[in-house]
């Protein structure tokens, strides 16, 4: 176990080409946004003959050719990159900036047919529901299946259940909601996750050179639009805010 910035680290074998690094933090924000730092800090500066990273909400695999690199070898660096571990918001040689984005997103009963339910488990209005995605700042914690992001941060005033039925086809832009995660669907789908508005915005576009709109560490923010006010503009591929110049 290795102490950084944010907390310990572990690392124990996955396998014979996997290691898994964890945070064992008492806090679940902490070990989120440390999974997130370490993710990146591990990227920028990659040893030789390790594969690729798959990010979890809080743990990351590292995946290695064992012909090339030792499981002590891979161990043995990301507990250095863990002690030199920064902050988030550390600007970084080799590192991605991490950008912020505002969607727009239509809450309504066309849009989020879960709205309502929502609001009932909550024992609050749907307008409430609203207030509270829309003042909530998430960030993204993962690129789950079919590259759907997955944010942390909903301010709720306790964790969502999903649905007891999944619903069997989901319409692409859905932003939907599940304990205090938030998460949008990028192609048609099932989810067993509480559908609570659309974006008009396409987030996934493998036409595209860089095909996601995010990446994990990124930051969130819904912006409650009208139906009339999304049809009298131009979605299109989901960019990030533009920084002050």
């Amino acid at each position: 176990m290795t102490t950084a910035q944010y907390g310990a680290i572990t690392v124990e074998p996955f396998g014979d080409s996997a290691a898994m690094v964890t945070i064992p933090h008492p806090h679940q924000s902490a070990r989120r946004a440390g999974i997130i730092a370490f993710r990146d800090r591990f990227l920028a500066h990659r040893p030789h003959g390790v594969l690729d990273v798959v990010s979890g909400l809080e743990s990351l695999l590292i995946e290695f050719d064992p012909l090339r690199i030792a499981l002590e070898h891979v161990a043995y660096a990301a507990r250095l990159v863990a002690q030199w571990a920064p902050s988030p918001a550390e600007d970084l040689p080799g590192a991605r900036s991490v950008r912020t984005f505002a969607i727009p997103v239509v809450f309504d009963e066309e849009t989020g047919p879960d709205l309502a339910s929502v609001a009932e488990e909550l024992g609050c209005t749907p307008t409430d529901v609203v207030e509270a995605i829309a003042q909530s700042t998430l960030t993204i914690s993962l690129l789950g299946a079919a590259m759907a992001p997955m944010m942390g941060g909903l301010e709720v005033p306790r964790p969502l259940r999903r649905r007891a039925e999944p619903r069997t086809d989901v319409v692409p832009g859905s932003v939907m909601l599940a304990g205090t995660d938030a998460i949008i669907q990028p192609f048609p789908g099932p989810t067993g996750w509480r559908v609570v508005g659309r974006t008009p915005h396409t987030i996934v576009d493998i036409s595209r050179p860089e095909p996601v709109s995010f990446a994990p560490g990124d930051v969130v923010r819904f912006v409650p639009v009208t139906p009339d006010a999304v049809a009298a503009r131009e979605a299109g591929f989901l960019l990030p805010e533009k920084e002050p110049t």
